[in-house]
């Protein structure tokens, strides 16, 4: 009997076959299989041999692993990743070593701190190497000093470092290191006693559970919903707006509507609370820009793909909106255009995606998922196309 894996190597040999711009019929042809047998194992519905899966290899010139199951990105970009992410993980575990030390630079904390916030601006500009490689120094620099003179706004400094790193480890796959900052993240968020910070954390964290684990996921969002429930404050009344915003990720996820409506309605009612985007409150631009993007992701979550595209086509992103969430909307919306068939306009926001920031599109894993719808249902794979998909390491 078939297995799923059979059904993902017959649905690489049909990328890797309309990237090479052959039909079935031709590869068929310089195989020594029947197409028949090609068209079943595409199809999912025959299992492919280790000889087929060579044969198919050889004949379109590429290594049998690029159809037994590729890595999302190519060895050499997987090396270059490793290479950056290293340092990082290793400031993230200097947190309980450095007690009493002086700062090997004497760098002031306020430096240091206009350092982290300059860094965390490049991430939301998706300037993601350039703030992978400033990152560890300004970790281990804030580390020594909230150790050597342990003051709340050097704990906040340091929390929001944490922060960056989680959200630069997402955005290059790498969640393992990302679950360690979050970690870290709420350890210094405790010791500044900022319970925004400690509630963002747990907003974090839910997203992280929202596929796997959602009924975790939602007493994460209830557990940061506890800690600023008394403050009014519109520092507390953007974070606990992002707080229904992440609830509403986990609904999504479990296919309840009505739990995704009511908070949406409420994540709404408090950007107008709010009013305009709190972009000082921890870099989150809470808004109703941000809130509509929420409701179309949540739609594109549930397959709802009518109303996503629907909400995507009346969108407006203003000419403020930064790099990173305008990268997300342009990959979210082709995403939702190939969903509804229409696949020039997928391809076409899929650049717009890739030319306003490299970096995050080329990572992001609904990038590489319409990319691979868009190979399976062209009749003929597109210049553009072919280079997308090799730009990913397809």
């Amino acid at each position: 009997m078939p297995t799923s894996d059979d059904g993902r190597i017959g649905a690489r040999i049909k990328e890797q076959r309309r990237l090479a711009r052959l039909s079935q019929r031709e590869l068929a042809a310089i195989i020594p299989y029947s197409y028949s047998l090609l068209n079943q194992v595409e199809c999912g519905a025959r299992p492919a041999t280790g000889s087929f899966v060579a044969s198919v290899a050889a004949a379109l010139g590429i290594d049998p692993s690029h159809l037994q199951g590729p890595a999302p990105v190519t060895d050499m970009q997987q090396g270059r990743l490793a290479a950056l992410m290293s340092p990082i993980r290793e400031a993230l575990d200097l947190y309980d070593l450095l007690d009493h030390e002086p700062a090997a630079d004497g760098r002031p904390v306020a430096e240091l701190a206009g350092e982290a916030d300059r860094i965390c601006r490049q991430v939301r500009a998706t300037h993601l190497r350039a703030a992978a490689r400033a990152l560890p120094e300004v970790i281990a620099g804030l580390t020594v000093a909230a150790h050597a003179a342990p003051e709340t706004a050097t704990w906040q400094a340091l929390a929001s470092t944490y922060r960056t790193a989680h959200d630069i480890a997402l955005k290059v796959g790498y969640p393992d290191l990302a679950v360690v900052a979050l970690d870290r993240m709420g350890w210094a968020a405790e010791r500044a006693s900022d319970p925004c910070l400690a509630a963002i954390r747990q907003y974090k964290r839910a997203l992280g559970h929202a596929a796997s684990a959602p009924d975790l996921g939602r007493r994460m969002v209830a557990a940061g919903q506890g800690l600023i429930a008394d403050d009014m404050s519109r520092e507390a009344l953007a974070v606990a707006g992002q707080l229904h915003l992440g609830a509403s990720a986990v609904a999504a996820r479990t296919g309840d509507g009505a739990a995704v409506e009511h908070h949406i309605a409420a994540a709404r009612e408090m950007a107008t609370r709010v009013g305009g985007e709190a972009r000082e409150v921890h870099w989150l631009s809470f808004g109703q820009m941000n809130v509509s993007l929420h409701e179309m992701g949540a739609a594109i979550t549930m397959r709802r793909y009518d109303q996503a595209l629907q909400q995507a086509r009346t969108m407006k992103l203003t000419p403020s909106t930064v790099t990173s969430r305008r990268a997300r909307f342009l990959v979210d919306r082709a995403s939702v255009e190939m969903e509804t068939g229409h696949t020039e306009a997928a391809l076409r926001h899929l650049v717009e995606a890739r030319r306003a920031a490299p970096e995050q599109t080329r990572y992001h894993p609904r990038t590489r998922e319409t990319i691979s719808g868009l190979l399976h249902t062209a009749r003929r794979t597109p210049d553009t196309l072919g280079h997308m998909a090799a730009w990913i390491g397809l």
